[in-house]
């Protein structure tokens, strides 16, 4: 898939919920298993096709269907501010603050995306709708620990 959408909730956004699975670019999730209550998050489309500025959640009742939507601009949370500014790209400038799935190269779209305020979004929302979902760990992703050395040389004995 050109969106890399597992990678993304799998490794940054890295989303509390036990029975979540990815299925095409969309992440679905039962945060609270005993409610009829699912969350679903994809890319938000723009005008544009395979262009996106953010992403969508929404809440769907098991019986009733969707109940809310609600999009989280890249924009308005940062999550391109660093990429873009590091490319010299301003606001005005034409895919400021998007992600572009027109060139399915080995690559995610969303290399060097800021998840911090994402993730606080997100954990916002679903709190207001799904009580009793556990909390998203809202600072920065932790870091990996650096996986232990093999020993190239023999143990020194006295």
């Amino acid at each position: 898939m050109a969106l890399f959408t597992e990678q993304l909730f799998a490794d940054h956004l890295t989303l509390p919920y036990p029975e979540a699975a990815v299925v095409g670019d969309a992440y679905y999730a039962a945060p609270v298993a005993d409610l009829p209550l699912r969350l679903r998050i994809d890319f938000a489309p723009t005008i544009r096709s395979g262009r996106y500025d953010g992403l969508r959640l929404q809440v769907v009742h098991l019986e009733h269907g969707r109940i809310d939507t609600a999009v989280l601009s890249f924009v308005e949370y940062g999550a391109f501010e660093l990429r873009d500014r590091r490319l010299g790209r301003p606001p005005t400038h034409d895919g400021y603050g998007s992600i572009t799935d027109w060139n399915h190269s080995e690559h995610a779209p969303w290399v060097g995306i800021d998840v911090t305020r994402l993730r606080a979004a997100i954990d916002q929302y679903v709190r207001l709708w799904i009580p009793g979902a556990p909390p998203v760990r809202t600072g920065p992703p932790p870091l990996t620990a650096p996986a232990p050395q093999a020993r190239t040389s023999p143990a020194r004995t006295r």
